[in-house]
Protein backbone atom coordinates (compact mmCIF):
# COMPACT_ATOMS: atom_id res chain seq x y z
CA UNK A 1 0.00 0.00 0.00
CA UNK A 2 1.65 3.32 -0.72
CA UNK A 3 1.27 5.96 1.39
CA UNK A 4 -1.54 8.23 1.93
CA UNK A 5 -3.68 5.97 0.26
CA UNK A 6 -6.26 5.85 2.78
CA UNK A 7 -8.94 3.03 2.95
CA UNK A 8 -10.50 4.22 5.63
CA UNK A 9 -9.73 8.23 6.39
CA UNK A 10 -12.04 10.26 4.38
CA UNK A 11 -14.36 7.55 3.90
CA UNK A 12 -17.42 6.46 5.45
CA UNK A 13 -16.36 3.14 6.67
CA UNK A 14 -18.41 2.05 9.93
CA UNK A 15 -17.16 -1.01 10.57
CA UNK A 16 -14.07 -3.40 11.75
CA UNK A 17 -11.22 -3.39 9.08
CA UNK A 18 -8.30 -5.73 9.66
CA UNK A 19 -6.02 -3.38 7.53
CA UNK A 20 -3.35 -0.31 8.91
CA UNK A 21 -3.56 2.52 6.58
CA UNK A 22 -0.11 4.66 7.02
CA UNK A 23 1.51 8.37 5.88
CA UNK A 24 4.69 9.47 5.25
CA UNK A 25 6.51 10.41 8.84
CA UNK A 26 7.14 14.19 8.99
CA UNK A 27 11.02 14.84 9.67
CA UNK A 28 12.23 14.52 13.18
CA UNK A 29 9.86 12.38 14.21
CA UNK A 30 11.66 9.25 16.26
CA UNK A 31 8.64 7.98 18.11
CA UNK A 32 5.17 7.05 18.33
CA UNK A 33 2.95 5.75 20.77
CA UNK A 34 -0.51 5.00 19.94
CA UNK A 35 -2.93 3.75 23.11
CA UNK A 36 -6.71 2.71 23.16
CA UNK A 37 -8.17 1.32 26.79
CA UNK A 38 -10.99 0.54 24.45
CA UNK A 39 -10.23 -3.30 22.72
CA UNK A 40 -12.50 -6.04 23.92
CA UNK A 41 -11.84 -9.01 22.53
CA UNK A 42 -13.29 -12.85 23.51
CA UNK A 43 -11.66 -15.78 25.85
CA UNK A 44 -10.94 -18.47 23.31
CA UNK A 45 -11.88 -21.21 25.43
CA UNK A 46 -14.99 -19.77 27.02
CA UNK A 47 -16.31 -17.10 24.45
CA UNK A 48 -16.44 -14.24 27.72
CA UNK A 49 -15.25 -11.04 26.96
CA UNK A 50 -12.13 -9.58 27.45
CA UNK A 51 -11.42 -5.42 27.67
CA UNK A 52 -7.97 -4.53 27.03
CA UNK A 53 -5.62 -1.66 26.85
CA UNK A 54 -3.21 -1.06 24.42
CA UNK A 55 -0.12 0.62 23.87
CA UNK A 56 2.16 0.70 20.25
CA UNK A 57 5.01 2.35 20.52
CA UNK A 58 7.57 2.10 17.31
CA UNK A 59 10.72 3.91 15.88
CA UNK A 60 9.51 5.06 12.36
CA UNK A 61 11.45 4.94 9.18
CA UNK A 62 9.62 5.95 6.53
CA UNK A 63 5.67 5.43 7.97
CA UNK A 64 3.40 6.43 10.63
CA UNK A 65 -0.29 4.99 11.22
CA UNK A 66 -2.95 6.90 10.56
CA UNK A 67 -5.26 6.75 13.93
CA UNK A 68 -8.84 6.39 12.34
CA UNK A 69 -7.58 2.79 10.76
CA UNK A 70 -6.18 1.54 14.12
CA UNK A 71 -9.59 2.37 15.72
CA UNK A 72 -11.08 0.47 13.48
CA UNK A 73 -8.55 -2.12 13.47
CA UNK A 74 -8.62 -2.68 16.68
CA UNK A 75 -12.63 -3.03 16.66
CA UNK A 76 -11.39 -6.27 14.62
CA UNK A 77 -10.74 -8.37 17.50
CA UNK A 78 -14.15 -7.75 19.01
CA UNK A 79 -15.78 -10.98 18.44
CA UNK A 80 -12.64 -12.63 17.80
CA UNK A 81 -11.18 -15.32 20.49
CA UNK A 82 -7.71 -14.58 21.44
CA UNK A 83 -5.28 -15.20 24.31
CA UNK A 84 -4.18 -11.89 25.31
CA UNK A 85 -0.26 -12.87 24.37
CA UNK A 86 -1.30 -13.96 21.13
CA UNK A 87 -3.16 -10.70 20.99
CA UNK A 88 0.29 -8.92 21.53
CA UNK A 89 2.02 -10.86 19.08
CA UNK A 90 -0.40 -10.62 16.03
CA UNK A 91 -1.20 -6.71 16.75
CA UNK A 92 2.48 -6.17 16.73
CA UNK A 93 3.32 -8.28 13.41
CA UNK A 94 0.70 -6.22 11.59
CA UNK A 95 2.28 -3.00 12.94
CA UNK A 96 5.53 -3.73 11.96
CA UNK A 97 4.15 -5.20 8.01
CA UNK A 98 2.40 -2.48 7.53
CA UNK A 99 4.72 0.54 8.55
CA UNK A 100 7.61 -1.04 8.95
CA UNK A 101 9.61 0.44 11.88
CA UNK A 102 12.57 0.31 13.32
CA UNK A 103 11.12 -1.49 15.88
CA UNK A 104 8.00 -1.85 17.68
CA UNK A 105 6.57 -2.79 21.16
CA UNK A 106 2.82 -3.67 21.75
CA UNK A 107 2.06 -3.59 25.02
CA UNK A 108 -1.64 -5.25 25.74
CA UNK A 109 -3.32 -4.84 29.62
CA UNK A 110 -6.08 -7.18 30.19
CA UNK A 111 -8.67 -5.34 32.52
CA UNK A 112 -8.68 -8.77 36.13
CA UNK A 113 -11.35 -11.14 34.90
CA UNK A 114 -11.34 -13.42 38.07
CA UNK A 115 -8.69 -11.83 39.91
CA UNK A 116 -6.37 -12.26 37.18
CA UNK A 117 -4.80 -9.31 35.66
CA UNK A 118 -2.48 -10.35 32.59
CA UNK A 119 0.08 -7.71 30.96
CA UNK A 120 1.88 -9.49 27.68
CA UNK A 121 4.78 -7.88 25.65
CA UNK A 122 5.87 -8.46 21.97
CA UNK A 123 8.58 -6.55 20.43
CA UNK A 124 9.88 -6.87 16.93
CA UNK A 125 12.79 -5.54 15.06
CA UNK A 126 14.67 -5.08 12.02
CA UNK A 127 17.53 -7.81 11.77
Amino acid sequence: MAANDFAVLGKSVRQPVRRLDVFQKPPGVETVILESDEVTSLCPVTGQPDWETVRIEFAPDKYCIESKSLKLYLWSFREEGVFCEALAAQIAKDVFDSCQPFWCTVTVTQKPRGGVKIVATARLERE
